[in-house]
């Protein structure tokens, strides 16, 4: 091993990784994300469930390898010959966890208040890069950790069982930070170095408030309810079943808005129903009661208002995932919106749009499509 390593370092290609060496994280952090974004898809597939499980496991050795590597125990070994390469492993694996929660997330938040943990973690993601140097900062270590570990649970908790709400929730954190202040301990334990360099208080201070931070964020809905997404949300004038199939009439947006199916002014005849449809992804034998909750803004109060909830239930296991819709009649001109939320009220989606009253059948931009 000793001799291929040689080998390595004295070729063509090992001397050029060495002389671009400070690259070397930016393309470890590269590498963990296309490798997540090429073979992640369903959060409740054995692969990306293995994936993931792999990815935190392996994170974690190498977090206490790297930590005690100094220690005499490794003198001589494969272990503290090949210790430069830990702090890009960490990164690696950093990148790669952060980023297939990226991946998932980006299907489950909306333009709405929740895209503010969403955003909070594509920074995560891309300061990622810059960590070498920083790497070796302990405090800085355990609270990302401790960050991705909390998301990788609360993820993979109400998918392995089968039901999420706030109790699940709860239960994920304080697994979550049950492990990480055993790993820390026992770092801390093992390592006189590790003793020597940081305070265990402020450390476990740290942890803390990061955990208080994330429990406080989803009391405000600000994190969404995952693993549950919204695949599709559309403002409709018709919605049929026929075969299993949900054809849905709407009006569509110009070809370079990109980023939304539909167009958010509604043309609306009189005594027309206003549909909404939507498509919930969620993972196989997960049931969870979905609502539409319907609000008109109401100008002169410069308020939203609730005017009703609309509930059903979605069921796991379809791609596309799992369809329905409300309607209303009789809706007043304005700015109107439906709120997609679970039971415990978290934004899974929001479709919005601008009621417009006409007098002739809206025929410019209307689209039928089968979901």
């Amino acid at each position: 091993m000793k001799r291929a390593l040689v080998r390595y370092r004295s070729s063509a290609f090992g001397k050029f990784v060495f002389r671009n060496q400070k690259y070397a994280p930016i393309l470890f952090f590269m590498g963990g994300f296309i490798f997540d974004t090429l073979t992640l898809g369903r959060i409740d597939r054995v692969y990306d469930t293995v994936v993931l499980c792999s990815h935190m496991t392996f994170l974690s050795i190498t977090l206490y390898l790297y930590n005690t590597v100094d220690e005499d125990k490794w003198e001589g070994t494969f272990i503290r010959r090949y210790s430069e390469y830990f702090p890009l492993l960490i990164q690696f694996f950093f990148g790669a966890l952060s980023s297939a929660f990226v991946i998932y997330f980006f299907r489950s938040v909306s333009m709405s208040k929740t895209m503010f943990f969403f955003i909070l973690l594509v920074l995560l993601l891309f300061a990622n890069e810059f960590l070498k140097k920083k790497i070796s900062n302990k405090y800085l270590q355990f609270s990302v950790f401790f960050f991705i570990s909390f998301t990788f649970f609360a993820f993979m908790i109400p998918t392995l069982i089968k039901e999420m709400n706030t109790f699940i929730f709860i239960i994920s954190g304080l697994v979550s930070l049950g492990c990480t202040l055993a790993l820390i301990r026992f770092i801390y334990r093992s390592s006189p170095g590790t003793r020597a360099e940081i305070s265990l208080k402020k450390l476990i201070s740290l942890i803390l408030s990061i955990y208080i931070t994330i429990n406080v964020f989803y009391y405000f809905n600000l994190i969404p309810p995952v693993p549950l997404a919204m695949d599709t949300g559309l403002v409709a004038h018709d919605v049929r079943k026929i075969n299993n199939e949900y054809i849905v009439t709407y009006e569509k947006n110009p070809w370079y808005v990109f980023w939304r199916k539909h167009d958010t002014n509604f043309h609306r005849q009189a005594d027309q129903r206003v549909y909404v449809f939507t498509s919930v992804f969620a993972p196989t034998d997960l049931k969870k009661s979905i609502f539409h909750r319907w609000k008109r803004y109401n100008p002169e109060t410069g308020k939203w208002e609730v005017t009703d909830d609309i509930g059903f239930e979605v069921a796991g296991g379809r791609d596309r995932g799992f369809r329905g819709y409300t309607y209303k009649n009789n809706l007043r001109e304005g700015e109107w919106k439906v709120e997609v939320i679970t039971e415990e009220e978290l934004i899974l989606g929001v479709v919005d749009f601008v009621i417009k009253n006409t007098s002739e059948p809206h025929k410019e931009g209307i689209e039928k499509r089968s979901f």
